[in-house]
């Protein structure tokens, strides 16, 4: 009994999010934008990731070139450890770990933001006074997580490599120029731009996870903590998703 409320619920959420993304690009549409508000979010939202998005990028490069390397040694094949981290830091494990973070920090963020406005009754201030609150407080938010996953992705993908340079340069003696001679060599369109825009989807999902727990969330502190708190567990989960999508649409356009 508890397992099918328990189905029935995700469901009816899954349902109420497709009616929020709905109203979402029906709302991006019309007049006027929120120009500053959009620009304010993306300033926010990339600072706010930075540092976070840098550490975790470069400890990634520094741990999986450490914890590779000695199985590439075995086999004598450590020129191989460019090409290898660097694809697999490209396709999957840079954009996925960025994403998952970026997740817990601004998702959060957001919905303890937007859940906060909805207790203290702001959002219903905005609609009486005539100003539309799903514009200016929904489409600006999604619109700037969409844009600076990306570019924090990409950020990220270069900090990952560099770390793992390190640790080539310390253990292997590979200067700079070679290491990143051997990534260029390594990587192919087919490898950077699918990875890439993923990452859209990735910074989409994570938005509107966040702002649609927030913008609906329930009254009382209670609400805003479980807002904040579902909506990373619900980005993170969408975000398994669409990287299982990606991966397979990806596999079926490069066979063909």
């Amino acid at each position: 009994m508890l397992n099918t409320i328990h189905i029935e619920t995700f469901f009816i959420e899954i349902g109420e999010l497709t009616y929020f993304s709905r109203r979402f690009f029906k709302e991006l549409l019309r007049k006027p934008f929120e120009f500053n508000e959009f620009l304010k979010q993306c300033f926010y939202i990339g600072n706010r990731s930075l540092l976070l998005v840098g550490v975790t990028a470069f400890i990634i490069g520094l741990v999986i070139t450490l914890q590779t390397r000695p199985t590439l040694e075995e086999f004598g094949a450590e020129s191989w450890m460019p090409s290898m981290v660097s694809i697999s830091i490209i396709r999957e494990i840079g954009p996925v770990i960025i994403a998952l973070t970026f997740a817990g920090r601004i998702a959060s963020g957001i919905g303890a933001e937007l859940g906060s406005m909805r207790v203290t009754e702001q959002i219903d201030a905005m609609e009486v006074s005539g100003t539309n609150p799903f514009k200016f407080l929904v489409v600006t938010r999604v619109l700037a997580t969409t844009l600076m996953l990306p570019l924090l992705v990409i950020l990220g993908d270069a900090i990952a490599l560099y770390g793992s340079f390190i640790i080539e340069h310390l253990k292997g003696d590979v200067s700079f120029q070679l290491y990143f001679n051997k990534v260029f060599n390594a990587l192919e369109f087919g490898d950077i731009i699918p990875a890439t825009i993923k990452t859209f989807f990735f910074g989409f999902a994570i938005g509107l996870v966040g702002t649609f727990k927030g913008y609906y969330c329930s009254k009382g502190t209670v609400g805003v903590g479980s807002a904040a708190n579902s909506a990373v567990v619900f980005s993170s989960m969408l975000l398994f998703i669409i990287d299982f999508i990606a991966v397979f649409v990806t596999d079926i356009f490069f066979e063909i």
